[in-house]
């Protein structure tokens, strides 16, 4: 276990210096957040913060000025905010209930006094025109009294994440406000991807942060177990104050080196056109560069902050990260920053797998062997995100599936396009009550035992499919099978649709949508118009039922036959009808090639959704027949007649319909051989076993 800093006496003497500086002239605030570079995005929620860590407290002292624009074309009253941290004030939270039903906290009711947190506003000013921030008390208008907590998801009124300030007079479109804020926080024990484990600190949605003010009114949810964020975009220029001794990551470029007072270091960090801010303090990590260099798509320098005992697999975060930077970068369009930062958590800490505007967290093991994808799916998902989240901006706590969906599917077929087949890993050893999401310590690689990425997906996808309708929003869906929706469905969908309009298709639709939505904030429609625009398809049918619906999908070979085609019972007679003797009705003969065999085809749809399904009819002289069908009746009987016996049947041979819930019943042998058996029950064991596998899978 590593110690902290040493001179805590002095320390804290640093810490209490700069937590004065917040709130006394001379804290020294930029004097515009919007200057510089030409804008990206509309800038119109930008931040001026300046805060203090105490780790001996494991305290947050804060001051923020929110630069706030209205875009819409209705006026405004009110100022939503939302107060994230106090989502593990306490257990009567609606995260805190909600994340019950997921059964997946590794804390349950074993929560300590450290591991909650709070976040407290001590003042909300509005400023005056020409009052500078770091003034102190002057001549804008105290509104914390005018503030209220709502909870406009369910109304638990113990939940205090949406914090409203009613504004002295209403903000007319077009104009702009400054909001000042002061707060202080206290730092969870790692929630949700955010806060400290020991002496590691994790810093998300750490900061009071306006909701999105649209054409309806503010969307601002309260902060829920199964949902992200949503905010606007904006200029971040943050200074970050705590002892000396730590390696510091955040989002943006550090501006000039580090200035330290003491015991005490203030980083400062600037980040443009984008719509949140993270950091990362680790008193362990170490600082490796990269660079991402390609004929086609702008540099980008690429920071990685990585822990130790991980060192040996610096080079393969580099280079999922570039893999990731290049395939989205050529079929979506190019990563218009030209840095990245890369976390790699420290062991325990829970902050691994997640995203954020130019930096994201990955995870890996003290042991990973190539071609098991790890840390290289993780680190291409996250990366992946720069593109879906944070550059294409959709509501994740309504629309989750429109980032964490569309990145999956980018996600898979980027690790299939960069890395190929992906081998079975088992782990042995596993900790005693690490729980089912971690594995062992010691790996075993299959070399010979291929693992389909997307067959994983359909796993997941099988235990939620018809668990909420994917239009229903994210916040409403049941914690518990969020993530087999937003994830797995959307991706399975999306490589239905590819299979179904091909790539040279269904990659402009992805381009198409990337581009034109590029620092803006998507709905499902948007997405859906653009694939009809492009493919010049109605799409409807299809979005239907794998949006609107929750209908699932399975499509099965019922039965096959093949028999001699003879004529049996009455003929045609000069006066009529005449029964043919029995021994002109022929006997079979297989050697006769003028034998012609009846094939009879049975495919039933066993699900309540409907695709169209190609058959494939393989006959024992190795010809084929092929036939298609619209899947919309309950079943239906496919004929052929030739001269050899049908071997087997297979529908969807392709597998275009990527959502078919259960493919092993999508072919049938004719005669069944004598291993079959043998064949079928290890088929199955392999599937249990892969099943079982997969369940320790991360994905974030």
């Amino acid at each position: 276990m590593t110690r902290p800093p040493r001179g805590i006496p002095f320390v804290l003497a640093g810490f209490l210096i700069a937590a004065c500086s917040l709130w006394f002239p001379g804290a020294g605030f930029a004097a515009s957040p919007v200057e510089g570079a030409p804008a990206l995005s509309p800038r119109n929620a930008s931040y001026n913060i300046q805060a203090t860590l105490n780790p001996a407290e494991k305290e947050l002292l804060g001051r923020e000025v929110i630069v706030w624009r209205n875009i819409q074309q209705e006026a405004t009253g009110e100022f939503w905010i939302h107060l994230y941290w106090n989502a593990w004030r306490n257990n009567h939270s609606t995260w805190m209930r909600e994340d019950r039903l997921r059964g997946r906290s590794d804390r349950k009711d074993d929560l300590k006094p450290a591991d909650w947190s709070y976040m407290e506003v001590d003042s909300i000013r509005l400023l005056t025109a020409g009052e500078e921030p770091d003034q102190g008390p002057g001549p804008g208008e105290e509104l914390l009294g005018a503030s209220r907590f709502v909870s406009p998801d369910d109304g638990n009124p113990e939940d205090r994440t949406v914090l409203v300030v009613s504004l002295p007079r209403e903000v007319q479109p077009g104009e702009t406000i400054r909001v000042e804020i002061t707060w202080h926080a206290r730092v969870p024990r790692t929630f949700a991807r955010t806060g400290y484990r020991g002496e590691y600190y994790f810093m998300a949605q750490w900061f009071p942060k306006v909701g999105v003010f649209e054409a309806e009114g503010w969307n601002c949810h309260q902060f829920h177990a199964a949902t992200e964020f949503f905010s606007d975009y904006g200029v971040y220029d943050v200074k970050l104050t705590l002892p000396a001794g730590f390696t510091v990551g955040a989002t943006g470029t550090e501006q000039g080196s580090p200035t330290r007072v003491g015991e005490m270091v203030t980083h400062h960090f600037r980040q443009a056109d984008v719509h949140d801010f993270a950091w990362v303090a680790s008193p362990t990590a170490q600082v490796l560069e990269a660079d991402f260099t390609s004929r086609e798509l702008p540099d980008v320098a690429m920071r990685l902050i990585l822990e130790p005992e991980h060192a040996a697999q610096a080079e393969r975060y580099f280079a999922a990260t570039r893999a990731a930077l290049h395939f989205y970068g050529t079929w979506y369009g190019p990563y218009p920053y030209d840095h990245i930062t890369i976390v790699d958590p420290a062991y325990g800490s829970g902050a691994g797998g997640m995203e954020y505007p130019t930096l994201f967290t990955g995870g890996t093991r003290l042991w990973n062997p190539v071609g098991g994808d790890s840390p290289e799916s993780v680190t291409v998902h996250e990366a992946g995100h720069q593109f879906w989240y944070a550059l294409v901006g959709n509501n994740e706590f309504e629309d989750a599936w429109l980032d964490e969906g569309l990145n999956t599917y980018s996600t898979l077929r980027t690790l299939d396009a960069a890395y190929g087949d992906r081998l079975l890993v088992r782990r042995y050893l596993q900790p005693p009550g690490s729980g089912r999401r971690q594995s062992g310590f010691f790996p075993m690689v299959f070399p010979g035992v291929k693992v389909d990425r997307w067959l994983d997906r359909v796993n997941r996808y099988r235990q939620s499919a018809t668990s909420d309708n994917p239009s229903t929003p994210t916040y409403l869906y049941h914690p518990g099978s969020a993530g087999d929706i937003t994830y797995s469905k959307t991706a399975l969908w999306l490589a239905t649709l590819e299979r179904t309009l091909g790539w040279e298709t269904m990659q402009p639709i992805m381009a198409t949508y990337f581009q034109r939505f590029r620092f803006g904030h998507p709905a499902p429609d948007d997405f859906m118009a653009v694939a009809r625009e492009v493919s010049g398809r109605d799409l409807d049918w299809f979005f239907d039922q794998v949006y609107r619906d929750d209908v699932s999908f399975d499509y099965a070979v019922d039965s096959v036959a093949s028999f001699p085609v003879t004529l049996e019972g009455y003929g045609e007679g000069e006066n009529g009808p005449v029964l043919i003797p029995e021994d002109d009705a022929g006997e079979e003969d297989p050697d006769d090639p003028s034998t012609v065999y009846r094939t009879e085809v049975v495919v039933r749809r066993l699900g309540g959704g409907v695709f169209p399904v190609d058959l494939l009819m393989v006959f024992e002289d190795d010809s084929t027949a092929h036939d298609s069908w619209d899947g919309a009746a309950r079943w239906k009987l496919f004929v052929e007649e030739r001269p050899a016996k049908l071997a087997y049947a297979v529908v969807d041979p392709e597998h275009k319909l990527m959502l078919d819930l259960n493919i092993t019943n999508n072919s049938l042998l004719r005669e069944p051989s004598d291993r079959l058996p043998a064949i079928k029950w290890s088929s199955k064991w392999m599937i249990w076993m892969q099943d079982l596998l997969w369940n320790f899978a991360f994905f974030s």
